[in-house]
């Protein structure tokens, strides 16, 4: 979202480009520091890699090969990536009215089908 490549985000961390894919995939486990790290460098609130946090995924422990593992590879496999998921969402962000941003939000959510949209 922001226009970091993953080699300039793994540099101002201190890790290896592969060490960051690592990460983003759920292979290897991202320490809280790391996390901390990360927040400052994209300067956004710890609590930022949570928000979408499953619930039930929040309470499970993870250990390699639980269904907190598994839950974290479909997540993955989202297709967030996409280059139209990462427009729409920079379009987003440049709308400058807090309250259109909201407008569009909501006008999303109701697309696609979520009852709890205002």
């Amino acid at each position: 979202m922001l226009g970091i490549s993953q080699m300039k985000l793994a540099d101002a961390i201190g890790i290896t480009f592969q060490q960051l894919q690592k990460n983003e995939r759920g292979t290897n486990r991202i320490a809280a520091s790391r996390l901390y790290e990360l927040s400052l460098v994209l300067d956004a609130p710890i609590q930022y890699f949570f928000d979408d946090m499953p619930e039930a995924l929040a309470r499970v422990p993870f250990r390699p090969g639980n269904a907190a593992k598994s839950a974290v590879e479909s997540t993955a496999s989202l297709e967030l990536d996409k280059r139209e998921t990462l427009e729409l969402v920079r379009a987003y962000y440049s709308i400058p009215d807090a309250k259109r941003c909201k407008r569009v939000y909501f006008l999303a959510k109701a697309l696609a089908g979520d009852e709890d949209a205002q």
